[in-house]
């Protein structure tokens, strides 16, 4: 019977870090919000410098993403938030990348939370002007609101529950 160490540093399990085994669920499930906030992103990018040619939502009420997309807060320092949401899950997706789970050193998970609460802040903060602000609320952008704050509480609490491989063997 092989231990659980050879078993995981096999591909036999969930990824170990430093001597802690992650729970099988959080690379692959932290891999699909990144990709899925990346394709929302992306289509809001497009959106953005094809002046919400496409753009597939409501117009006028609550519910007005033309309103929100083209607003003054839609840029953060001259650069356009969907374009600063694309970069965030790039590079989120490749701090979500099994391999990078699987890295011995200790500073990937605190570099992996601080970038996820970085992007989760901006998140708040895009929410607190669509409500305040705008007066309006885009569904594209609070589709990447919510997998953000969802990748983030599922990094957080992959990583609380990672445990020591000794616990295991």
């Amino acid at each position: 019977m092989s231990s659980l160490r050879d078993d995981v540093t096999s591909g036999g399990g969930a990824p170990e870090l430093e001597g802690s085994v992650r729970p099988g669920w959080l690379a692959p499930l932290s891999v699909g919000l990144a990709v899925v906030g990346l394709l929302v992103s992306a289509y809001l990018t497009f959106e953005h410098f094809t002046a919400n040619a496409t753009l597939a939502c409501s117009i006028g009420g609550v519910v007005d993403c033309a309103k929100v997309t083209t607003s003054a807060w839609s840029t953060f320092m001259g650069v356009p938030v969907a374009l600063l949401g694309l970069v965030f899950f790039v590079v989120a997706l490749g701090l979500c990348l099994p391999r990078v789970w699987r890295r011995p050193e200790r500073w990937f998970d605190a570099l992996r939370l601080g970038w996820l609460t970085i992007g989760l802040g901006m998140a708040l903060y895009l929410v607190w002007a669509e409500l305040y602000r705008i007066h309006a609320i885009c569904l594209w952008c609070t589709a990447v609101h919510v997998v953000t704050f969802l990748l983030w509480i599922v990094v957080l609490f992959g990583q609380i529950l990672s445990t020591p491989a000794d616990e295991h063997a």
